[in-house]
């Protein structure tokens, strides 16, 4: 089964409006050191915990309005959500740039979440519609390579602008780019869904669209694949949210491992290098082994989560710069899930209803991830007297538990994709 015409056009530009996407999720990590001195004078209590309720405040409304958008994306054209969405996300960042009180902060970043919901579960449909099952890992590795190489590029570009500037500035430059990315979205030609169904392949053309029916929603939680890979997902946003949000402040304020540019530029080139690399290499390998092991991009996530443990333990005892090394093996483990595990939620679920599969999923991983785990580290380093490496304990079962949950859904993939392409 081929492409759709343009298929590679509509890929490079939701490619390029998530790598914006997550370079303004992370530059608010990389000034928390800044947002600390100027919004908490000596002797606040809780700093910690109130830092991470910022990143709370983005995922809590994200989550939610995932739900609403991924509702209407089953119904409406998902191109001018999309675009809608980049253009509300990215006046919302700029305004976090004028805030004055710790509490201006927290509600332009909730605004912030509600124009990232309008994107986060519709872009991946519209990618299962433009390329066949067999290249789905691939293809959608591709698409969430933006998660490594935007955040590296959050970090660093909020870290340097923050050293040599202002941290605000890291929030006003992020907003044109957001704009005309958002109208170009609202031009794009929509494609039917289920178009790259087997189904449609035998037809010899695209499966008509048709409205979910509530049917269609019960089968969603009825499938296994679905259930594992959702609580896998779960376990890994918990843990990447939690080392995301606080090591580079961990490694410049608790393991004085440089200043903070030289901190946001080492951790963004590691994130960038590790991310590219892995993100890639686990979608070939989900594709590459899916003929033999049906269970492939169960196995792949699985075993990456496994193997990227003792590499994180070790992250927090070795010292730097052999540190770095070991952060650069975590990253690159836990990466190799990107796109298995994405193509795991695009190949179970209907056409009718993925947008809405995604939007359930998204609402789960963060609401049970890293939703909790930023302020839950902040709340055992306050109350241990500092001591991150508590928090990051939490981490280090999740890692484990994730990796456990992936595998233990690679029996089940097989017979959930078939029912679904069949």
């Amino acid at each position: 089964m081929r492409t759709v015409p343009g298929a590679r056009w509509a890929l490079g530009l939701l490619l390029a409006i998530n790598l914006f996407n997550y370079i303004d999720r992370y530059v608010l990590a990389s000034v928390i050191p800044k947002l600390r001195e100027e919004f908490f004078p000596a002797g606040s209590t809780n700093v910690d915990a109130k830092l991470g309720f910022l990143a709370q405040a983005f995922l809590v409304s994200y989550l939610i309005a995932s739900l609403l958008f991924g509702w209407l994306a089953d119904r409406w054209s998902r191109w001018l959500i999309v675009g809608g969405g980049v253009i509300a996300w990215s006046l919302a960042s700029g305004a976090s740039g004028l805030a004055i009180t710790y509490l201006a902060l927290l509600c332009t970043r909730m605004f912030v979440g509600i124009g990232e919901a309008a994107y986060g579960p519709v872009a991946p449909t519209i990618i299962s519609d433009l390329y066949p099952v067999e290249r789905r890992g691939q293809v959608l590795a591709w698409f969430y390579l933006a998660m490594p190489v935007g955040s590296a590029l959050g970090y660093t570009f909020g870290g340097v602008m923050a050293q040599h500037w202002s941290w605000r500035w890291a929030f006003y430059l992020s907003l044109p780019p957001g704009i005309l990315l958002g109208l170009w979205a609202m031009f794009m030609r929509e494609p039917r869904r289920g178009n790259q169904s087997s189904r449609a392949g035998r037809n010899g053309n695209a499966a008509k669209s048709r409205t979910a029916t509530w049917t269609d929603y019960k089968a969603i939680l009825a499938t296994p694949s679905f259930v594992y890979n959702t609580i896998g997902m779960t376990l890994m946003t918990f843990a990447v949210g939690g080392i995301a949000y606080w090591m580079p402040d961990y490694i410049h304020t608790f393991r004085h491992g440089g200043d903070l540019d030289h901190v946001g530029f080492v951790f963004g080139a590691l994130t960038a290098t590790a991310g590219l690399i892995s993100t890639l290499a686990g979608g070939w390998a989900g594709d590459k082994l899916r003929a033999r092991y049906p269970g492939s991009y169960f196995l792949v996530s699985g075993w990456g989560m496994l193997l990227a443990l003792p590499f994180f333990v070790g992250a927090l005892f070795a010292p730097f710069p052999a540190a770095w090394a070991m952060i650069f093996a975590t990253e690159f483990c836990v990466f190799f899930n990107t796109g298995p595990s994405n193509a795991i939620l695009a190949n179970v679920t209907q056409p009718a209803v993925r947008a809405s599969a995604f939007a359930l999923n998204i609402f789960v991983i963060h609401a049970l991830g890293d939703v909790i785990s930023p302020p839950l580290i902040g709340w055992i380093s306050d109350l241990t007297g500092g001591n991150m490496n508590a928090g990051f304990g939490a981490v280090s079962l999740a890692i484990f538990l994730s990796g456990v949950f992936w595998i233990l859904g690679s029996k089940h993939l097989g017979q959930d994709t078939a029912r679904v392409e069949g």
